[in-house]
């Protein structure tokens, strides 16, 4: 496993689109074990192929306190919504920032397993959260971009300071 380097926003790379995997096989599982780690090293509760550079339509997500309930996501797509919740949500490609986005409160996605299988998972209240914020990341877009362009605005210009105190 290796540890790999998770992109910044505003990064234009975090804007491709995520294109299908069409085979599961062993470099799409080593990935997703160099992303788990990456995730935990980070750390994150969740994180996308596209956060990393790679844009194949894979994710991974840990919400549990002690890092033991990882769930690996291939071609995920939401099948369902309902209900409405506001979260306060980060990103390991906007460090430091947190702001409240609104969101559905369960999610029905189906997706692919490590063996090519398919499953789905109603998933509800953080984990919900996390399953639509790194979807959100395979179809280009980062969860700033669910702010007021006011916002977005101030958090470019901190990330900006922060790259030059850190330069």
């Amino acid at each position: 496993m290796a540890l790999l380097p998770i992109l910044r926003y505003p990064d234009p790379r975090l804007h491709k689109k995520a294109t299908s995997v069409s085979q599961v096989d062993d470099s799409v599982r080593k990935l997703i074990a160099d992303m788990a780690e990456t995730m935990y090293e980070a750390p994150g509760i969740g994180l996308a192929a596209t956060q990393v550079d790679v844009h194949k339509r894979v994710i991974v997500i840990d919400v549990s306190e002690d890092k033991s309930t990882l769930l690996a996501f291939i071609n995920p797509e939401i099948l369902e919504r309902s209900g409405e919740q506001a979260c306060e949500e980060g990103c390991l490609s906007v460090p430091g920032i947190y702001e409240k986005v609104i969101r559905s409160e369960r999610v029905k996605v189906r997706a692919l397993d490590l063996q090519g299988k398919p499953f789905t998972l109603q998933a509800e209240g953080l984990l919900a959260v996390c399953v639509q914020h790194e979807i959100d990341h395979l179809e280009g877009k980062v969860f700033v971009e669910h702010l007021s362009q006011l916002k977005q605005g101030r958090i470019k210009a901190k990330l900006a300071k922060q790259a030059r105190i850190t330069a």
